[in-house]
């Protein structure tokens, strides 16, 4: 998807043109939901326009498509690595980035195994009058998500350290989670009871926010378009690669399978009749 943001239209779009672009949208969300967190947020964006579609959209939805096919060998790889059992959250915001609303967009991945496990790019609820502040939201978020993925994981029996880490690139919103005297001053009051909450779990010891540089950032890409250089990185944090030299390996696998499967049935197949014959001819002989 370009880096352009998509802004709604100004005519009002036929049914056909809205069923078109709704079957466009589903699936890229199948890819986005099942295999392909590099596409969440561009699923996330113009699943937003579903309603009242142009012609913008839908090249941009097609944009979307071709690049999936383009990458279709890419895959998500699962261990490999020393750190196997380690689960680590990333949280991230891009602030009043949607201009007709201002509000933030935020996203957040799971890694578990070495591998995203869960992410998501969504546009948050309210209006955030600072980054601060909507880093703090989109942190809270994380959190309770990744509470809940924690407990879900201890009934399968998966140790994962204690406390639950989450990193994040915002200096301030780790300043007011980890020292006493910081305070976010503001008249939201929903977002000063987030900060709380967040403060409360951390001083507990239930959570752990960590700062790491925007370069290194798991979530960045959830949360606006990148350049192709910056799209990549970010596709390596995810651990995500081209699997087409594996997948061709296994297709040779297969046919080989298929070859040898074949031969035995033809063999199987041929024995019956050398008896019959045989059989046949030594009659013959004693007559």
């Amino acid at each position: 998807m370009a880096e352009e943001e998509l802004l709604p239209a100004s005519v009002q779009a036929d049914r056909r043109s809205i069923e078109l672009y709704m079957k466009k949208v589903g699936c890229i969300l199948f890819a986005a939901i099942s295999t392909r967190p590099d596409v969440a947020f561009a699923a996330s964006r113009l699943a937003r326009f579903n309603q009242n579609p142009d012609d913008r959209h839908h090249m941009a939805a097609d944009r979307a498509i071709q690049y999936l096919y383009r990458t279709r060998c890419q895959g998500i790889r699962l261990g490999g690595t020393q750190a196997v059992a380690t689960f680590l959250c990333a949280s991230d915001a891009s602030f009043a980035d949607n201009t007709v609303d201002r509000k933030s967009s935020q996203g957040y991945v799971m890694m578990l195994f070495g591998g995203p496990i869960a992410w998501r790019a969504s546009k948050q609820a309210t209006v955030t009058t600072s980054s601060t502040e909507a880093e703090l939201l989109a942190l809270s978020e994380t959190a309770k998500e990744a509470i809940f993925a924690s407990r879900l994981l201890k009934q399968l029996q998966v140790q994962i350290d204690r406390p639950l880490l989450i990193e994040c690139d915002n200096t301030q919103t780790i300043r007011l989670l980890t020292e006493d005297m910081a305070r976010l001053t503001t008249k939201l009051r929903h977002v000063d009871i987030h900060q709380h909450w967040l403060r409360q779990e951390c001083q507990a010891g239930r959570i752990q926010a960590k700062w790491v540089p925007t370069r290194d950032m798991m979530a960045d890409g959830l949360t606006k378009s990148l350049p192709k250089q910056k799209h990549e990185a970010f596709m390596k944090l995810l651990r995500m690669e081209d699997i087409s030299a594996r997948i061709a390996m296994e297709r040779r696998m297969d046919t080989l399978k298929d070859q040898l499967k074949d031969a035995r049935a033809r063999k199987s197949n041929k024995a019956p009749d050398q008896e019959v014959k045989l059989g046949f001819s030594a009659t013959i002989g004693r007559k």
